[in-house]
């Protein structure tokens, strides 16, 4: 799934680029409200992360233009305000949850991963096709009820596929949707590796892995 970091913070905004990147997101980081407003514009986001205080456009200022838009993409505010009337105000903004900075990062995790629980969001936390089954909840994957390994592209990749199945899911959606960087991935053979891998390891698992030529792939149950 993909995220959007606006932290104005360096060091801060690296730290949770790779740890969320470590967790199987795809990562855009900025540094400003108006680069995120951008990016929001461009991609489409299953949690958004925003500091309070950002030059240009702060974080309150991109929850409004969000939520003016009809964008419904789940909100985590970061900020150093910790009184219970700044909170008020941030959730009132619509802003959907609050983290008070310092956090633990393993804390932060938890609240994206209860955003995305959100029925208003309809991302079941348990996806099945055929004797796969996906638990976006704990990360666990089973075939025909064994676990099974996946680095966390190819659980990314998976959840995807399978949230997409029976469509087709194209090579630019999923360059955009699991690495992040749509050149590097498209351009290379990247894709063509991970999905090999990933067909390799659900084989026998009652889902297949097809590829439609030049557009994509996409797995059916059978």
């Amino acid at each position: 799934m993909r995220a959007l970091i606006a932290e104005d913070d360096g060091p801060l905004r690296s730290v949770l680029e790779r740890g969320l990147s470590e967790n199987g997101y795809a990562v855009d980081a900025v540094a400003d409200g108006e680069q995120a407003v951008a990016f929001l514009r461009e991609y489409d986001y299953a949690v958004v992360i925003l500091d309070w205080r950002m030059p240009k456009m702060s974080g309150t200022d991109v929850v409004q233009h969000m939520r003016r838009s009809g964008d419904r993409t789940p909100i985590l505010m970061l900020t150093a305000r910790d009184s219970t009337a700044d909170r008020v105000a941030g959730l009132n903004l619509g802003a959907d949850d609050y983290l008070v900075k310092p956090f633990d990062f393993a804390e932060l995790l938890a609240r994206l991963q209860a955003l995305q629980r959100r029925p208003a969001l309809a991302l079941v936390p348990q996806i099945v096709c055929g004797g796969l089954l996906l638990d976006t909840t704990t990360r666990e994957v089973r075939k025909n009820g064994e676990p099974l390994t996946l680095t966390a592209k190819e659980f990314s990749l998976l959840e995807l596929l399978l949230r997409r199945s029976p469509s087709l899911v194209t090579r630019r959606d999923i360059a955009i949707q699991v690495w992040g960087n749509e050149a590097d991935a498209v351009g290379s053979n990247t894709i063509d590796v991970h999905v090999a891998r990933l067909r390799a390891k659900v084989a026998g698992g009652g889902a297949n892995i097809e590829t439609v030529r030049s557009s994509g792939y996409r797995l059916m149950a059978g």
